[in-house]
């Protein structure tokens, strides 16, 4: 397509999101519109498509801004009017240049496994925008987003935000709709103690401990090199007071801090590290009381006799 090459001819356009852009006519050339009768290229493709389609608004990314005054130019040469052009803000990575495959390409399945739908759209619509509030639904976005108040600059994609907006919307499900979800087997008692810190679906398996016998080496009972007696004293003291209470977190709770400040003991870690070890093989776990609870009095004692038994060998 010939351009003229008038110097004093400005292509102009207002932009919804970016305002008035103007380009000088001159800086453009000539441009083809094809490769041969059969084949068009982008520029006049996107023009006839957005015509035959009755297109009123172009909305796409700002790398597509230099093409608008091509396409204007085209618009022109077929006497149609132009729609509303609005370029977006590209999605960055961490790195704050422009999301590429470099940046870990991620399967929509992947996303599918470890993200809630809700919970992606909310993530997705903040890339470029701000709501009223970070927790937000599909229909309360619809009713506030505007346009023209779409951000200038880059959106990153921050998957620490994305997980932590995921994890919001984890904890909202019901124990049935999680459970349904993840093909778990468990008490509803146990849900909210996997819900409350679960940031990606996949993740659920951090949690067997709730639904499987762990494993682990009698040295992980150890607290702060107490004597292996001293453990297995401090975990027969834990059954004692344990077997006969009330299965609450509020009852359990009571005993086990008046034995851990007795004179017998005298060390709260020394009641609580030994049967954290004996209810989820770890070091790192809930509270052990609201384990204990979710597991429930039999698998419990089930458990610490079990620990006894690999201090007794």
């Amino acid at each position: 397509m010939a351009v003229n090459e008038n110097p004093d001819r400005v292509i102009k356009f207002h932009d919804e999101i970016r305002g008035d852009i103007e380009w000088r006519a001159n800086l453009l050339g000539d441009f083809s519109l094809a490769k041969d009768e059969k084949t068009p290229l982008y520029n006049f493709a996107v023009v006839a498509d957005d015509i035959d389609m009755g297109i009123s608004h172009v909305i796409r990314g700002e790398d597509h801004i230099s093409n608008t005054p091509k396409q204007i130019l085209i618009y022109e040469a077929l006497r149609r009017e132009l729609p509303v052009f609005a370029h977006l803000p590209l999605i960055l990575g961490t790195d704050k240049s422009k999301l590429s495959k470099r940046h870990g390409a991620t399967s929509v399945m992947e996303y599918k496994k470890d993200y809630l739908p809700e919970a992606l759209i909310n993530f997705m619509g903040f890339l470029g925008f701000t709501y009223g509030k970070e927790i937000i639904n599909k229909e309360e976005m619809a009713e506030e987003f505007d346009l023209t108040k779409v951000h200038k600059s880059g959106a990153v994609f921050d998957t620490k935000k994305l997980n932590w907006t995921n994890s919001q919307y984890i904890k909202r499900l019901a124990p049935s709709e999680f459970k349904s979800l993840t093909s778990l087997k468990v008490s509803d008692t146990s849900i909210p103690l996997i819900t409350e810190r679960l940031e990606k679906l996949s993740d659920v398996n951090n949690f067997e401990y709730l639904w499987k016998t762990p494993g682990y080496d009698k040295e992980l009972l150890i607290w702060k090199g107490f004597s292996l007696d001293k453990i297995k004293e401090s975990l027969q003291l834990t059954l004692n007071t344990l077997e006969g209470r009330e299965w609450t977190q509020e009852e359990l709770r009571k005993y086990l801090d008046a034995e851990a400040g007795s004179e017998q003991l005298g060390d709260r870690g020394l009641i609580y590290w030994p049967l954290r070890a004996a209810l989820t093989g770890k070091e790192k776990s809930p509270d052990p009381v609201e384990i204990a609870v979710a597991l429930g009095k039999e698998e419990t004692i089930k458990r610490i006799e079990a620990a006894i038994d690999k201090l007794t060998v």
